[in-house]
């Protein structure tokens, strides 16, 4: 098949100043793209393009300081590459539920002038797969005036999602590598938690988590279950080592039965290479892998996340650090949300009892600033290294005395003395 491909530099010159701007996002970034945009941006040819994208890999020069009133990041999610500048107001937040991204831009609440996105070469029938980083770009490419294809052999073929050729303005060619990421190993205190997650696990449930050393952990409990699913928004090798050992194999699921089903993907070049014509993997647009309904029609949901802290009503806070801005909403409360649906399904935060400076995470209140992603009503068991209560049903009093029993001991009697200063003097009497 004979593609007609152009320059970065022609295909971007079509940019117009002022537009919004898609970029495919994590591990699948056009940054053959963004580098043309730079040299634009150098010239002085282009000013006041809007960037949106889910968390990037790379360098990020569309939220530095350097191309202020040119470039302005506005992210669904917040990466380590440009935190530091969105905190400092070159770049910013755009707070949204992660399934509902494509919607911003099917109803135009962000009228996208162009969609930069990587994609695979094409098959016989001239469709494309976007590869790891499915995300909202289907609605990027439908939506937006000028759709930029960077056809690259590294980006491997996946199903769930196929892009016509005809939807692409320009082709761009590139052999650049896919971004790879190798997690660190779980600490003991996440084998721990990993142990108490998998607790909650039972044979034939279908999972969601997300990537890191504490997912890691968890996966590395799981071993000895059997016919678990996934159904998640994102994975790494983790969970790929339980399905080459066949430990997910998702025969149990009502939907998409035997498939692994994710949106994106971050790890190594192994998970990359898993899901390249792989029938079995479903690389889904966000908006059906986050959608809570969806998510519920599989039973025995289990949803598993994090927090950055919890307070002892329940309000989970997993977006910020007081006022500091540090990841975004994700698809948290879409999980959390379908998993209580769904029949036999368990949504389930776990995180470490402490910070690494040793402060608790439970605590008797939200740090002033900081965003509730999960509200106290949502919130179901909570998983530590010292256990997993079940807060669903309880009252703020009994759910304070649950937290504080899977709290870090030292925390615990502080803790208690701050609960009876909320609550008043009748807290300490009952037991639950």
């Amino acid at each position: 098949m004979n593609l007609n491909f152009v320059s970065a530099d022609e295909a971007v010159s079509h940019i117009k100043s002022g537009s919004h701007i898609h970029l495919s996002s994590v591990a699948s970034v056009p940054h053959i793209l963004i580098k043309a945009l730079c040299r634009r941006a150098d010239a002085g040819d282009v000013k006041d393009l809007h960037f949106h994208h889910f968390h990037t890999e790379g360098p990020a020069p569309y939220s530095e300081p350097q191309y202020e009133g040119i470039f302005f990041d506005q992210g669904f999610f917040l990466g380590p590459n440009v935190r530091k500048n969105v905190n400092a107001g070159y770049a910013d937040y755009l707070p949204v539920h992660l399934g509902e991204t494509p919607r911003l831009y099917r109803q135009g609440f962000i009228k996208l002038g162009a969609a930069l996105v990587n994609c695979s070469l094409p098959d016989e029938n001239g469709m494309v797969s976007l590869g790891t980083s499915v995300d909202c770009s289907v609605a990027a490419i439908d939506s937006a005036e000028l759709v930029i294809g960077v056809v690259n052999p590294n980006v491997p073929f996946a199903y769930g999602n196929l892009i016509p050729l005809s939807k692409f303005d320009y082709l761009v060619q590139d052999d650049a590598p896919l971004v790879t990421a190798n997690f660190a190993e779980p600490t003991p205190t996440e084998m721990l938690i990993g142990k108490n997650c998998a607790a909650l696990v039972n044979d034939g449930d279908c999972l969601q988590m997300g990537i890191g050393a504490l997912p890691n952990a968890l996966a590395g409990e799981l071993g000895n279950h059997k016919n678990l699913g996934l159904h998640t928004e994102m994975f790494a090798d983790g969970l790929l080592r339980l399905i080459k050992k066949g430990v997910i194999n998702g025969m149990n699921k009502k939907i998409d039965t035997g498939k692994v089903v994710s949106s994106f993907l971050l790890g190594s070049n192994e998970v990359y290479s898993f899901i390249d014509h792989n029938p079995d993997v479903l690389m889904r647009d966000i908006e059906y892998t986050n959608n809570p309904w969806i998510i519920a029609q599989n039973p025995n949901m289990k949803a598993i996340n994090s927090a950055v802290e919890v307070d002892l009503t329940g309000q989970i806070c997993a977006d910020s650090i007081g006022t500091r801005l540090f990841s975004g909403t994700g698809g948290q409360l879409e999980f959390v949300r379908g998993a209580s649906m769904s029949e036999g399904g368990k949504s389930i935060t776990a995180f470490a009892s402490r910070t690494a400076k040793g402060q608790s995470k439970i605590t008797a209140q939200l740090n002033p600033g900081a965003g509730v992603v999960t509200p106290r009503s949502d919130a179901h068991w909570v998983v530590t290294e010292y256990g997993a209560v079940d807060l669903y049903g309880r009252s703020c009093q009994e759910r304070a005395k649950l937290l504080i029993s899977i709290a870090h001991p030292d925390d615990r009697e502080m803790l208690d003395r701050q609960a009876f200063e909320r609550f008043g003097p009748h807290y300490h009497n009952f037991d639950i």
